[in-house]
């Protein structure tokens, strides 16, 4: 399953891009925002999208919000990986449609947990869509 990972931190971005790739994943790497909006616009779109929250021209919140708006809520799984840690911020990621939550710093294994749970609940979305599809066609 192709990940996304939106982070203008350069160090930040490549020790993430470099993790993820070292445990399988394939990875899409975007600067900002905008760059990861185009990426979702692959042919093979990315099913996960890792969003750091504050980036250059469109922020992780707005991308989120973004996404929803033009994907809906089934299709991409988003993980918001920031320092922002008030009870508040995760209220706003929460509401512009991130999946999950995660604070900086990060443990690898925590993360890599979060990605296998959005692995199950994307591969049963994509289960109830083909179930629901098979008995519209009947």
């Amino acid at each position: 399953m192709k990940l996304l990972i939106a982070e203008d931190h350069a160090i930040s971005r490549s020790v993430l891009e470099h993790m993820l790739r070292k445990s399988g994943h394939e990875v899409v790497v975007a600067e900002d925002g905008k760059q990861a909006w185009a990426a979702l616009h692959q042919e093979e779109q990315p099913r996960i999208a890792i969003l750091d929250w504050m980036m250059p021209g469109m922020d992780g919140v707005e991308l989120c919000e973004k996404i929803r708006s033009r994907f809906g809520v089934h299709s991409i799984y988003i993980i918001m990986l920031t320092c922002k840690d008030k009870p508040e911020d995760k209220e706003r990621a929460y509401a512009a449609g991130a999946d999950n939550f995660i604070t900086k710093p990060y443990h690898i294994d925590e993360l890599r947990a979060h990605l296998q749970a959005a692995r199950r609940i994307l591969e049963l979305q994509d289960k109830v869509t083909e179930l629901e599809y098979q008995l519209c066609a009947k």
